[in-house]
């Protein structure tokens, strides 16, 4: 399982303990349009991946140099946070595995896209999405993954967090407690139990 920190690590711990599989993070963060930062443009993610919505950026008249000012910004933030986290776990081997890659929740599928990129830099052989609800649009922009899993996909898609009951966001404390458990539980495992369901609701 790897989860997407903040917010899709409980979601992932919780999948993680169910099929009995190892957890990891992939890190990554998300590209918002200047004035609109809650709107995703694109993402970056661990080992350089860089993921973009040219069509967007070109809608919304963002320039080269808009891009990159945010971008430098993510990434200062999004390495802090993978020193951070590879103090606690350190980087599962994917070669040749099924990777499941949870999130609470796939708005734009920005940061989805950029997790299946290193997924399969990685070596990943098989690539699974998985979140309790999506937009389809999100979903049919998610090209590199294998399959995609989400009991609710709206069409009238808010944000995530109007699904939840509670969505108090997720503290950097609770991410590390969470890897830090899984690294005692499953530190050498090297098989993964998966199920899903085939792609559906695009």
């Amino acid at each position: 399982m790897l989860g997407l920190p903040r917010g899709g690590i409980p979601v992932a711990a919780a999948v993680a303990h169910r099929l009995d599989a190892p957890l990891d993070v992939v890190v990554v963060r998300k590209l918002g349009i200047p004035w609109q930062p809650e709107v995703a443009m694109g993402a970056i993610a661990e080992d350089g991946v860089r993921v973009l919505d040219e069509a967007l950026i070109a809608r919304a008249g963002v320039t080269p140099a808009q891009v990159d000012v945010i971008e430098n910004r993510e990434r200062e933030v999004l390495d802090q946070r993978v020193t951070t986290i590879r103090q606690v776990r350190p980087t599962v081997d994917l070669t040749g595995r099924t990777v499941v890659i949870v999130d609470d929740g796939i708005a734009t599928g920005a940061t989805a896209a950029a997790a299946c990129r290193v997924a399969r830099r990685r070596g990943a052989a098989t690539v699974i999405v998985a979140a309790p609800v999506a937009s389809p649009d999100a979903i049919a922009t998610l090209h590199d993954a294998d399959q995609v899993v989400c009991p609710w996909i709206s069409r009238s898609f808010g944000a995530v967090g109007a699904y939840y009951e509670e969505f108090s966001p997720t503290q950097d404390e609770e991410v590390l407690q969470l890897l830090a458990a899984a690294a005692i539980t499953s530190p050498h495992t090297t098989t993964t139990r998966t199920y899903a369901h085939e792609r559906h609701g695009v």
